[in-house]
């Protein structure tokens, strides 16, 4: 298996965002040092209630900075927003400053607040991703000029002024659970993923065939799927469940999945996966701020090293996936907390969970 330090970078009281940051480097730092493999960031805008990170690009080359082994990376750009071309160039770039670290990840976008502003194109999200994903493996793979026609978007004669260091480019995720997107990915090589609010028995059986195609498809290794969910990692599961209990309730009443115009985070969360046609996300959802509910269900890592490495190996044997993408700064968690969380996850659930294959 394989382990993320994953952020939203969310809001904490108190805090600047550049303090926020400060902190965001202490924790990478930490991770690097104590065996996680990857650190990502998403790119969320427009809501200050929530996250505080626009520009992916920029937590890639600061975090870069501060770690020496970790693989960094996007999870993702919002694809949407932006000419595919500007993406590539900063991934080639990215890919240099983290000296071949990098990791690429694209979204469709979920969130039609981002769109609006940016002028993007909400309807058509996941047909200009898929376009872009063939573009920028082929912008990121050439040797020279290139060039490239698609539905939405032309090029001709098109050379990178920085080619990526990896060869023929760095990885690509896209997180999604849509069958046809799935079977895009596996056809081309890009790594996938999903999140907790998605129930893995419903999803699995897209994974397992997902997993068929990269086989059909004669890729070198195996794929990563990741599984995104919130991690508390304490001395015993009494302290852990203590601990976790204000952290949980306050990040998803005051900021995960709140607004500016108001609005409780977990109720919302749980309307919109309604309205999305995911019922059993709703449900989830409903119980985000229940954290004996999400441990029961393995839907959150919480507990000792021991409980939580027997949490992972269920979770991710019956949802198909093998990479653990952790948000471990939840609510308003203390730093001491959160700097205990993350070494005891790297110094006892990475070393016990490193050789499990899920598939």
């Amino acid at each position: 298996m394989k382990f993320a330090h994953f952020s939203h970078v969310w809001n904490k009281p108190s805090m600047t965002a550049a303090a926020r940051y400060e902190q965001l480097w202490r924790e990478l730092a930490l991770a690097d040092e104590s065996g996680f493999d990857f650190g990502f960031c998403v790119e969320h805008h427009f809501n200050p209630n929530e996250s505080w990170m626009p520009s992916p690009s920029i937590y890639c080359a600061a975090a870069a900075a501060h770690t020496r082994r970790l693989r960094i990376g996007t999870m993702g750009n919002v694809v949407p927003l932006y000419d595919p071309l500007r993406i590539a160039e900063d991934a080639a770039v990215l890919d240099n400053v983290a000296n071949g670290r990098f990791e690429l990840g694209l979204v469709s976008g979920i969130v039609p607040d981002f769109f609006g502003p940016y002028g993007a194109d909400f309807q058509n999200r996941r047909a200009l991703t898929h376009e872009a994903l063939l573009f920028i493996k082929q912008a990121l793979s050439s040797g020279g000029a290139f060039s490239f026609t698609g539905e939405s978007r032309r090029y001709q004669d098109v050379t990178l002024g920085v080619k990526p260091l990896q060869k023929p480019h760095p990885p690509i995720w896209i997180h999604s659970r849509d069958a046809d997107t799935l079977a895009l990915l596996a056809r081309e090589g890009a790594h996938t993923g999903y999140l907790f609010l998605v129930p893995r028995s419903d999803v699995a059986p897209r994974y397992r065939e997902y997993l068929r195609l990269w086989k059909e498809a004669h890729h070198a290794g195996k794929p990563n799927i990741g599984y995104w969910a919130l991690v508390y990692v304490d001395e015993t599961d009494a302290k852990a469940v203590t601990k976790a209990k204000p952290y949980f309730e306050h990040c998803f009443t005051k900021v995960f999945g709140t607004r500016a115009d108001g609005g409780i985070g977990y109720l919302r969360l749980a309307e919109n996966h309604a309205k999305r046609g995911n019922p059993g996300g709703a449900e989830i959802a409903r119980h985000a701020i229940d954290v004996d509910y999400l441990r029961e269900r393995n839907l959150a890592f919480v507990g000792s090293p021991q409980t939580v490495i027997e949490q992972i190996k269920a979770a991710a044997s019956e949802g198909v996936f093998n990479t653990v993408m952790g948000e471990f700064n939840i609510g308003a968690i203390a730093e001491e907390d959160l700097m205990r969380s993350i070494k005891l996850f790297g110094t006892e659930v990475v070393p016990a969970l490193r050789s499990f294959e899920p598939y």
